[in-house]
């Protein structure tokens, strides 16, 4: 991996943005690209780094982008129309790209997501004992005594007893947070929210007194019992981060090559002509100079 590709990847990993980590592991003359060759694709579909020429490039970025969606590891295997010579790989996803001029590949994609942000309001036993649990269940635990805004975060915990539980429920809800939990009892957790004049939709985000009912008595027992809530909303419930509205992740756009017939995922390298009006996208240069002198 060269310098370059392993430090945008800890840039991007430290800012928790998506990506598809793409490695070549076995590629067959004449192909450019050799074993060990690595690229990132950003879910705007562009890549950074070397995995192949035009025409690999094209159907590593659709399958990439496809992995990123279904958050699952995908092996490809790019094969030139016709070919039937490269060793078998039993599981692999298979895509026959009849602009390739030989040389199949395969390429091992893996999709890069943030772990889950959970934000925990308060500096109390309880907070403490929930950050040790969620840091063991993978969250990324951002933690804070204030109103802080959550932007980005599955959930929100407030432990404050008694602290500025309101502002840091409306900053959660302002937000976007779709799981917004408050350590309190039964009745004094309706009175809190009974105050906040809640609309039907905000009142069912807010979980109060939050946690499964185990019987819960100490701080951690209690930290253990919203750890429980907060696995059930995600596994069964289908919990996610709400995306920042200034974009997050970018859907790129398809188009069929006109000249080959391939489906051509839209990037900002991707092979474009404007044509009385109309747009054309292209698998690579060759499709297109020959497209343009068609016209």
């Amino acid at each position: 991996m060269s310098s370059r590709v392993t430090a945008r990847i800890a840039e991007l990993m430290s800012n928790r943005v998506p990506f598809v980590q793409a490695t070549v592991v076995r590629a067959q003359p004449p192909t450019s690209a050799r074993p060990g060759d690595q690229a990132i694709v950003l879910a705007d579909g562009s890549i950074e780094g070397f995995v192949g020429g035009h025409c690999a490039t094209g159907s590593v970025r659709t399958a990439a982008l496809g992995s990123l969606a279904g958050g699952e590891s995908v092996l490809l295997r790019v094969l030139p129309d016709g070919d039937d010579a490269f060793p078998d790989s039993p599981g692999a996803r298979v895509v026959v790209n009849p602009c390739l001029s030989g040389g199949a590949l395969e390429i091992f994609l893996e999709p890069r997501l943030p772990s889950p942000a959970l934000h925990v309001v308060g500096d109390t036993p309880t907070a403490d004992a929930l950050v040790m649990f969620a840091e063991v269940l993978g969250f990324a635990v951002e933690r804070s005594a204030s109103t802080q805004s959550p932007v980005g975060a599955l959930a929100v915990i407030v432990s404050s007893h008694g602290g500025d539980e309101i502002g840091a429920i409306r900053s959660a809800l302002n937000a976007g947070v779709g799981f917004i939990g408050l350590v309190a009892s039964k009745t004094r957790g309706e009175a809190l929210l009974d105050e906040m004049d809640l609309s039907e939709t905000e009142r069912r985000r807010v979980h109060t007194p939050v946690g499964v009912d185990i019987g819960a008595r100490t701080a951690a027992e209690i930290a253990l019992s919203i750890s429980a809530e907060l696995v059930r909303a995600v596994r069964r419930d289908g919990l996610t981060a709400a995306q920042p509205d200034d974009g997050g992740v970018v859907t790129a756009n398809q188009a069929v090559d006109p000249v080959c017939g391939m489906t051509v995922t839209i990037g900002p390298d991707t092979p474009y002509l404007l044509v009385d009006g109309d747009d054309f996208w292209f698998c690579n240069p060759g499709c297109r100079d020959t497209f343009a002198r068609s016209r």
